[in-house]
């Protein structure tokens, strides 16, 4: 047998078999074998397949960025927290807004600055507060506004259940809407 020989073999039709498979001829085989192609209903199907798919992997992955930039938040508050007690040991009182610890031009993951408020020089009314109404935190405030960057004092509010915040003086900090006092 030689080389071209195994060539010419495989683009053959086979022989057929007459005790095993009597049937159709080699151009059959052929036609069903070598020019077969796919319907509209088999290209419909992989389609609808491949969106579905695209469409789980879109999702997922938005929430996994979702997820990042959320514990980015939780990192600046947690150093800018750091910041600020340090500032309150080194000087026997708390800053008066963010750029005393030069950090007033951070911004969030979602590009908006973060929140201070210092409880002893803000009013009442600007505490951040949990679903009953009492301050989450008895020193400052520190928040950013999350993805839509609107919020208001009471954790409750729909503006305000988006937002990362700083709470029970400093050992919680995440989610608003997963903080329960």
């Amino acid at each position: 047998m030689q080389p071209n020989d195994r060539i010419e073999r495989y683009h053959t039709c086979p022989e057929p078999r007459r005790e095993r498979l009597p049937g159709p001829g080699c151009e059959a085989w052929r036609r069903f074998h070598l020019h077969r192609g796919l319907t509209i209903v088999e290209l419909v199907l992989i389609v609808a397949i491949v969106g579905v798919l695209a469409s789980l992997a879109i999702t997922t992955y938005q929430g996994y960025r979702d997820r990042l930039k959320i514990d980015q938040a939780v990192s600046d508050i947690a150093v800018i927290s750091a910041s600020i007690t340090e500032f309150n040991a080194d000087f026997m009182r708390l800053p008066n807004d963010l750029a005393e610890v030069g950090l007033n031009t951070m911004l969030d993951p979602w590009g908006h600055p973060y929140q201070y408020v210092n409880h002893a020089t803000a009013s009442k009314g600007e505490f951040r507060k949990d679903k009953n109404i009492v301050p989450i935190n008895s020193d400052f405030d520190l928040y950013s506004s999350g993805k839509d960057g609107a919020s208001v004092a009471p954790l409750t509010a729909k503006a305000s259940r988006d937002d990362i915040i700083r709470a029970n003086d400093g050992t919680f900090i995440g989610l608003a809407s997963v903080y329960d006092p």
